[in-house]
């Protein structure tokens, strides 16, 4: 296992201040967000032009990226279609070996999400990419049970475990550890139970990183550990001493 930085942790500057500040806090690998809404890098950006957003994940030879975060915002299936390719073409081109989506809101029809996870895994396939989906608040993945059926019937789907999620979501004691077989890719910071408890300072929170990376180990997982707190205008705390100091943990765990 090894530690890694998303970009969201410095989401309100644009990519290349973000993958600087990572960079100086001595991250080697990171995860890039491609999300439709935010001021980094966009699906439609990466559609219009491949190769200069390759251009731009290209820090130095000190950082290179690991994993995608994508939300692409597209409601017609084709142009969907087009940007999650480009996507996966980036990735292939920029040897990212994995990305994450979202998975579809709790009142969508769960067969028809069956459909479409099986759809966007092929296509991750042609060009050699890992398609997750992210254990999510909102989405049908906020229950474990409904995430392990989730990849029990879409074949090649792979997981990336958020546990704040599940801990501020509708049952917070139940148990995840039958997602641990599935899991392809970690993000982590510090969450509490309660209103306005999902990011906390490292440390306050209820997270056992422990535990959590000793059940990755027992499933072998040797994969990313992402830092993933997020930049956010009322964060109560300044973002860089909260990244260090999980990385610190994180690196102190491995």
């Amino acid at each position: 296992m090894f530690v890694a930085c998303s970009t969201l942790c410095f989401g309100r500057l644009s990519l290349e201040d973000a993958l600087a500040a990572i960079a100086e806090l001595q991250f080697t690998k990171y995860e890039a967000s491609l999300h439709e809404q935010g001021r980094q890098l966009r699906p439609s950006e990466v559609a219009a032009d491949i190769g200069h957003a390759a251009s731009r994940l290209r820090h130095g030879p000190g950082l290179m990226p690991v994993a995608f975060s994508v939300e692409i915002d597209a409601d017609d299936p084709a142009e969907y279609d087009r940007q999650f390719k480009a996507v996966c073409r980036l990735a292939r081109i920029s040897a990212v070996p994995l990305l994450t989506l979202r998975a579809a809101a709790t009142d969508t029809d769960f067969d028809r999400e069956v459909e479409r996870l099986r759809h966007l895994v092929r296509l991750g396939a042609t060009d050699g990419i890992q398609v997750t989906v992210s254990t999510r608040l909102g989405t049908l993945t906020e229950d474990p049970d409904l995430a392990l059926s989730l990849c029990q019937r879409v074949d090649g789907l792979g997981l990336t475990l958020d546990p704040s999620h599940f801990l501020v979501g509708p049952n917070p004691d139940k148990s995840y550890d039958c997602l641990y077989p599935f899991v392809k890719h970690v993000q982590l910071r510090d969450t509490r139970r309660g209103a306005n408890q999902f990011q906390v300072r490292i440390g306050q929170g209820e997270i056992e990183y422990g535990r959590i990376l000793t059940q990755l180990a027992r499933h072998r997982y040797d994969r990313v550990l992402c830092v993933d707190i997020h930049d956010i205008p009322d964060a109560p705390f300044a973002m860089q001493p909260e990244v260090r100091k999980l990385k610190y943990l994180l690196e102190s765990l491995v």
